[in-house]
């Protein structure tokens, strides 16, 4: 059993020109996710999105776009899965992925960005650094959360980042599916930095812009994921106390 991990997670050679595609975890934003990745289209990239057992309308709104290929989960399973079965998709068709939130707060014209940010030499996973995230009309969740996760990160063994929640991502493939992560809801893109961290896959950050409207729709719910947040990154830095490197790590290697 592979756990939805392809076979292999040998890393190709980075081509001249980086194959790079678009993956969108969905659950329930029929309200914007048509505008999303009509944007994301017109950046003229392969765009897959994964809908993660949508019961609004959602389907119904991808259906007009017949550009998009469209994934889909009988129930929810969570972000880290869902973005998992769009990167397993594209493991043969691309070098890298962008991924982007589907609630409206990020700029598809920010990709090029994240691409940019990669340097000559080594596949490093981008973080898009959304900026103005310290103002009012930004909700406290999301100021807090950022800071706590920040600090965690690093504790676990991850590298110092200004962004840790941060969902706008350019991900090197196979080399973040070698890592194997164990959540699957929204703790998995915190636990993503630190097991890079472990195995020394680089992490730069790049800055996008970012948008809080009143009409943003959130699945993140406080209590709950801050929970599974605590559990995750105490199960990560008892790890990294009780268990000597190699037993944790295997190469992740790059062609840098």
């Amino acid at each position: 059993m592979n756990d939805g991990y392809p076979p292999t997670s040998r890393p190709r050679p980075r081509p001249a020109s980086p194959q790079v595609a678009c993956v969108i975890p969905v659950f329930n934003h029929a309200a914007s996710v048509g505008s999303l990745v009509e944007r994301t289209l017109a950046q003229g990239m392969r765009t897959v999105v994964v809908d993660d057992g949508s019961t609004d309308g959602t389907l119904d709104v991808l259906a007009r776009i017949p550009e998009v290929r469209v994934l889909r989960h009988d129930r929810n399973r969570g972000k880290g899965a869902a973005l998992l079965t769009g990167f397993t998709s594209l493991v043969d068709e691309a070098s890298y992925v962008v991924t982007i939130d589907a609630d409206g707060q990020h700029d598809p014209a920010d990709i090029p960005h994240l691409i940019g940010a990669l340097p000559l030499e080594g596949r490093p996973i981008v973080v898009g650094c959304r900026q103005g995230m310290e103002g009012d009309h930004i909700p406290w969740t999301s100021r807090f959360g950022r800071k706590f996760s920040n600090f965690w990160v690093r504790a676990g063994g991850g590298g110092r980042v200004a962004d840790s929640q941060s969902g706008f991502r350019l991900y090197p493939l196979p080399e973040v599916l070698a890592l194997r992560p164990r959540a699957r809801r929204f703790q998995f893109e915190v636990e993503i930095l630190v097991l890079a961290g472990w195995h020394r896959l680089p992490v730069v950050e790049a800055p996008v812009s970012v948008v809080y409207t009143a009409e943003r729709i959130s699945h993140f719910r406080p209590w709950v994921d801050f929970w599974r947040n605590s559990f995750t990154f105490s199960r990560l830095i008892t790890q990294r106390i009780f268990l000597p490197r190699r037993w944790r790590t295997r190469p992740v290697a790059t062609d840098g």
